[in-house]
């Protein structure tokens, strides 16, 4: 029996010294792709800002009384790694040494022609070609790290399930994420085939340009060059 524990952070911010209020994880047996019911609790943190508010809906007088996140907490003896949908943000405010696999990620190299990669998107992309079968009321209230965890327990299973291997999965969640198609300029929405080599040029020469879009344009120039898949 493998373990992958699903985690999810809702926080009052998107960068430290912003605070994890909760935290959610649910359970994955992938040898025999079993998922267990999710789990939660909420954090003690210092303040609310609205916007964040927004999102996730939970009161700073919710969290009062509760101990601050304490990252012990997510781990387990019995887990062997861990899945999260962007896991570049959990690891904001979550260190570990086990392996760690980016569904998010990994969904871009797998169905690289989904609609949508969101957490909440894909779920109900697969749910309409039968590919997974999430418990509704499990799933919710969405932007809840319980429910959210969940989802994400089971884009995994799906992952795994369309051919996606753990260790080609841990391997592509320590690399940028592979965009599908180019997102701006006058190249927008075109395969990256099909965008001018003067045009990847002037992505790399840019300072101020995103780290994951110059890979993506690296990525392509040495492709054109035989270099790389």
């Amino acid at each position: 029996m493998t373990i992958i524990r699903g985690i999810d952070f809702e926080t009052t911010g998107t960068e430290p010294p912003a605070q994890v209020c909760e935290v959610g994880y649910c359970d994955v047996d992938v040898t025999n792709r079993d998922i267990q019911p999710w789990k939660s609790w909420l954090c003690g943190v210092n303040s609310m800002p609205p916007d964040v508010r927004a999102v996730h809906h939970i009161s700073l007088a919710e969290c009062d009384g509760f101990p601050p996140f304490d990252p012990d907490t997510c781990d387990s003896d019995a887990v062997y790694g861990f899945a999260a949908h962007n896991a570049d943000f959990e690891g904001k405010f979550f260190q570990t040494p086990k392996p760690m696999i980016c569904t998010y990620k990994a969904a871009l190299r797998v169905w690289p022609d989904a609609p949508t990669h969101s957490n909440g998107g894909l779920r109900y992309w697969l749910e309409d070609q039968g590919l997974v079968s999430p418990d509704h009321a499990m799933t919710m209230p969405s932007h809840r790290a319980g429910p959210d965890a969940y989802v994400t327990a089971w884009l995994l299973v799906a992952l795994l399930n369309a051919g996606a291997t753990g260790k080609q999965m841990i391997a592509w969640t320590k690399e940028p994420k592979l965009m599908p198609k180019c997102p701006l300029g006058k190249f927008r929405g075109k395969p990256w085939p099909e965008v001018e080599a003067g045009f990847l040029g002037w992505m790399l020469r840019q300072a101020d340009m995103d780290a994951d879009l110059k890979w993506n344009a690296q990525r392509e120039l040495l492709r054109r060059e035989g270099r790389t898949e």
